[in-house]
């Protein structure tokens, strides 16, 4: 798998590699990461990949030419990228989206900056369009990283122990339910009595009722979908 970053400020992005999980995926050569800037395709003479809005309006856009040879380039290279773009115009991304990605065998992120990116790059390159939230970022570096670290530790291998995907939040419709660790008595704060018995099955149940409890919460639209699961 390799990961493409399409950016400015590729500086933003490489320090995110550069310790824990995936820094160790990347040693063991399960994914790579290499990175791609516009502006070195600019040709404008002061490199210069923005410009006014047409029909006016605040802030400057990103113009199509660095990004149409900048991608086109990266095509050429290889005919299968499946390219990305992060705008908060988009569909959510969510966590069937981080799985069905992991089998891609290689993804570009185009991260945006100033007002956006000139609409027509999106239309002619886009293989799909997501966001990571109904707020708004400087750029579309953060962003990327987040659907990135989503995609990459459902790869095979990624996670150290592969059955933690299996118990996660949003894995069912239900939230994961709360984690203890050692000691089971802190400042007179202990963990749940059953946790302690050993007993599988009921432990198991009381995870369950956890996770009702802790969705019905946070997410009650999420409970609502696993109580009609349910029935």
């Amino acid at each position: 798998m390799t990961f493409t970053f399409v950016t400015l400020f590729s500086n933003l992005v490489e320090g995110y590699f550069n310790d824990s999980i995936l820094k160790r995926a990347i040693e063991k050569n399960i994914f790579r990461v290499k990175y791609l800037n516009p502006r070195d395709f600019s040709l404008n003479k002061h490199s210069k990949v923005d410009d006014t809005a047409v029909g006016g309006g605040a802030g400057m856009v990103m113009n199509p030419q660095p990004l149409f040879d900048a991608l086109d380039s990266l095509k050429k290279e290889d005919e299968n990228v499946h390219i990305i773009f992060l705008t908060p115009v988009a569909k959510p991304f969510v966590q069937n989206d981080a799985k069905r990605l992991s089998n891609k065998s290689h993804i570009a992120f185009v991260s945006g900056r100033y007002e956006g990116i000139d609409e027509r790059v999106i239309e002619k390159y886009a293989d799909e369009v997501f966001s990571i939230g109904d707020y708004i970022l400087t750029g579309g570096e953060l962003a990327s990283l987040v659907i990135c670290d989503a995609v990459s530790r459902n790869i095979d291998g990624v996670l150290g122990n592969s059955d933690s995907l299996t118990i996660e939040s949003f894995e069912s419709a239900l939230l994961e339910a709360p984690s203890f660790s050692k000691p089971k008595l802190y400042e007179g704060l202990n963990v749940p009595s059953e946790y302690l018995k050993g007993n599988h099955s009921k432990i198991r149940s009381l995870k369950i009722a956890l996770s009702e409890c802790k969705t019905k919460f946070f997410r009650p639209d999420e409970l609502k979908k696993h109580c009609q699961g349910v029935k």
